[in-house]
């Protein structure tokens, strides 16, 4: 009976004990698939690969948990960032895949993998550098001045723009980022770390710019870079405008900007423009605008040669021409306009087949043709022609004209080389020296209304100046 309790009591140690060993599993430290992760919102996923043993001693509900320390690889407060399956996972090496927070920041943080059945823990990770960037973009600073000016002994306070100008994301919109401020140094074109904030107060010339602080990840989202300089009287800062300059007039009004300071008094053209007297004027007229700025203990002022403006165009052709009857005018517009169109018009009705930048035209009448520039900024512009007949080709410059509506010498009639297009001046004056007539355009359409008579036929008196000075006077005769 002895011998039999002591045979029990072995068997039963023994059975014991091997469950016990089985019961027991072993993480081996994770290994990771990269060196660093830089996360965003169109790319967050990192794969671990780790071992265990035995796999025996897993139990059917099983889970692998991995956890991510804080920033500094510290698991006192760790985040659970993946969950498997229960029992999904049996086969020794195993790789799983995880996704950082949103607030991930920092360069030493490490990830451990864990067992609920049996529990179990391995060692951390090596330490690695994570970020998850919330915002990649370029943001803007300082109203996107180019400049900045600060008195003597003062400071000038350079601040990220938010919700900024434009399209601008400005990261100030995310809460969790932070920010680092450099001074570009020249001599050497790199760039020194300055201080960290929102701000930056600036009391030292130089060109400074601020990046989101996403440590060793290389990042998108910078500022531009502003200049500050200790204040004069002029040329410290400049005028930065919304649109750019040249502005496109048909995107609406330009806004003007100022450096920061106490007080504004806007000018346009050299004279002030009564209640402008904030950081900001807006405007839709092409000018010279200028502004003084006060920093408190001195002032400084600065200008800009506001322009709008499109496309330049032309056409080849006067706004008078003449033909003769079965001849044509080819006419052309050159323009810088991108993608453009071209409407051709005659007598004020479209010509519906015309689209090209040029247009043979053959009846006499009246032509514009208007360009659109259909990219970028949209703008338009006009330009008119006009055919008519050959004015007649007579020898001599009449002294007498019969204005009877009868179809002969109804008008004063000149030689080709003194009417419209050869830039001659033509003046007719009264027996009483009233000017009734002056033009450099002649159409040999004079007189256009009818004159009175009395007793006797009245006389009118001419001078006809040429492009080169050579003066030809004479006398009218008006009959009946």
């Amino acid at each position: 009976m002895k011998n039999f309790t002591l045979i029990n009591f072995v068997v039963f140690f023994v059975f014991f004990s091997v469950e016990t060993i089985n019961a027991q599993l072993v993480i081996g430290k994770p290994s990771l698939g990269f060196s660093q992760a830089c996360a965003s919102p169109s790319f967050n996923t990192y794969n671990t690969t780790f071992t265990f043993s035995p796999d025996t001693a897993l139990s059917g509900t099983n889970q692998f948990i991995i956890e991510l320390s804080d920033d500094t690889g510290s698991f006192t407060n760790p985040t659970v960032i993946y969950t498997s399956a229960q029992g999904s996972v049996t086969t020794s090496p195993a790789t799983l895949s995880f996704s950082l927070p949103t607030t991930t920041a920092g360069e030493a943080y490490k990830i451990r993998i864990k067992s609920t059945a049996p529990i179990a823990s391995s060692v951390p990770s090596n330490a690695f550098a994570a970020y998850y960037k919330l915002q990649d973009t370029p943001f803007t600073i300082n109203n996107l001045i180019a400049t900045g000016a600060y008195c003597a002994g003062g400071s000038y306070l350079l601040t990220i723009d938010n919700p900024g100008t434009g399209d601008n994301d400005s990261p100030l919109k995310y809460p969790s980022l932070t920010f680092n401020w450099y001074k570009v140094n020249e001599a050497t074109n790199t760039n020194v770390f300055v201080a960290s904030g929102e701000t930056l107060s600036v009391s030292t010339p130089g060109t400074y710019f601020a990046r989101t602080n996403y440590g060793t990840c290389t990042s998108d989202s910078y500022s531009n870079r502003v200049t500050v300089s200790e204040a004069s009287t002029s040329g410290a800062f400049s005028i930065s405008s919304s649109l750019g300059n040249p502005y496109c007039s048909s995107e609406g009004a330009t806004t003007l900007s100022a450096i920061n300071g106490n007080s504004y008094k806007w000018f346009k053209n050299g004279t002030e423009i009564q209640g402008a007297t904030s950081q900001m004027y807006v405007t839709n007229e092409a000018a010279t605008y200028s502004v003084t700025v006060n920093l408190g203990s001195c002032t400084t002022n600065a200008s800009i040669n506001l322009e709008n403006s499109g496309f330049t165009s032309s056409i080849d052709v006067p706004e008078f021409n003449t033909i003769a009857t079965g001849e044509t005018l080819e006419v052309t517009v050159t323009t810088d306009a991108s993608n453009p169109e071209f409407e051709w018009y005659f007598n004020e009705t479209i010509i519906p087949s015309a689209s090209s930048n040029s247009f043979e035209a053959s009846e006499m009448g009246n032509y514009k043709v208007i360009v659109t520039q259909t990219d970028g900024c949209i703008a338009s512009a006009e330009h008119v022609f006009s055919i008519s007949e050959p004015f007649p080709d007579v020898a001599k410059i009449p002294n007498l004209i019969s204005p009877n509506n009868d179809g002969i010498n109804d008008t004063w009639v000149l030689p080709q080389e003194y009417v419209a297009g050869t830039n001659t001046q033509v003046v007719i004056l009264s027996s009483q020296g009233k000017v009734v007539l002056q033009t450099n355009d002649y159409q040999n359409n004079w007189p256009e209304n009818q004159i009175d008579f009395n007793a006797t036929n009245p006389v009118y008196y001419y001078i006809i100046t040429t492009s080169n000075n050579k003066i030809k006077k004479g006398s009218i005769t008006v009959v009946k």
